[in-house]
């Protein structure tokens, strides 16, 4: 949380037209489509993580890639999302992992007023659904490190992509 995938991804669709996905916006429209159930997304998705539905979530989102086209998805948390892309994707998927220290991204979402205090923002990070996230790390194409400017995000970003695209990969 806060770390600029969100950020990131809107960046590679507004200036280079890949498609937009986030897991958040599919779990929101399967199974939270009242509004008091979108402030739950959290927790909702550690029903769906612990339930055994991660497979079920990614087919669902996996069904609106559009295959001719790049996209960027936001949102992974767990390996059996990276799984089911790569295994659906198995020639053009690339996992870009974008990390900030946590007092980095607490500055970062208290601007934006999402969390009231620290401890409300140590909560959300600590919670069960954030917590395979750094497995993710592992596999990632590319680590980011992001603790300077968007401005600074995008531009090592569009520099990965630009080494994607040589190497063949996109």
């Amino acid at each position: 949380m806060g770390a600029g995938k969100t950020s990131a991804a809107k960046h590679l669709s507004s200036s280079l037209g890949f498609q937009y996905l986030r897991y958040s916006l599919v779990l929101a429209d399967w199974l939270a489509k009242e509004p008091e159930k979108r402030s739950r997304l959290q927790e909702i998705g550690w029903e769906v993580m612990a339930g055994g539905k991660q497979a079920e979530l990614n087919r669902r989102l996996i069904a609106q890639i559009n295959p001719d086209a790049d996209a960027a998805v936001d949102g992974l948390r767990h390996p059996i999302d990276r799984e089911s892309l790569s295994d659906s994707f198995p020639h053009s998927f690339r996992l870009l992992y974008i990390e900030s220290p946590p007092a980095l991204r607490w500055e970062r979402l208290r601007g934006y007023g999402r969390y009231a205090d620290h401890a409300s923002f140590q909560a959300a990070d600590s919670h069960p659904v954030e917590q395979q996230i750094e497995a993710l790390r592992v596999s990632a194409a590319r680590v980011l490190k992001n603790e300077r400017t968007l401005d600074a995000l995008y531009s090592e970003l569009d520099g990965v992509l630009h080494e994607f695209r040589k190497e063949g990969c996109l």
